[in-house]
């Protein structure tokens, strides 16, 4: 549940995704194309709008909690759709990258049997490879 405050929206958390992104998140008034056109959306536990939505309002815990930013597949459907030209695939991509950067791992691909790997989404695969060569 998402309580509504009088505290500032944009905090910086907000502000480190739009900096990384490119991306006025202000401009998306939530009409939902991107969710409407996105091939992944059914493996998402949040669609793209509420991906921005949180992300406007700085919450990065929920986001970081979520599976849609691994399971995007940066295919820019979302992106072509906004009538606001939110570059959505950019967001997700600067949500990855937050994530990446704290160095946490969430999944250990060392330690999977081989049947699991193959149910990752690509993107899991090769960030968290990424960051187990460095």
């Amino acid at each position: 549940m998402i309580t509504i405050t009088k505290r500032p929206v944009r905090n910086a958390f907000s502000k480190k995704v739009a900096e990384l992104s490119g991306v006025n998140l202000l401009s998306c008034y939530q009409c939902g194309k991107c969710s409407a056109g996105c091939p992944s959306a059914s493996s998402m536990d949040l669609i793209p709008s509420q991906v921005i939505k949180l992300a406007q309002l700085g919450l990065e815990n929920r986001l970081e909690d979520s599976n849609t930013v691994w399971v995007c597949a940066s295919c820019y459907t979302c992106s072509v759709r906004c009538p606001r030209g939110v570059d959505v695939a950019k967001v997700m991509e600067a949500l990855r990258q937050i994530t990446l950067r704290k160095n946490i791992d969430y999944v250990k691909i060392r330690e999977m049997p081989a049947g699991e790997i193959t149910q990752l989404p690509t993107i899991a695969l090769v960030s968290n490879l990424r960051k187990s060569a460095s």
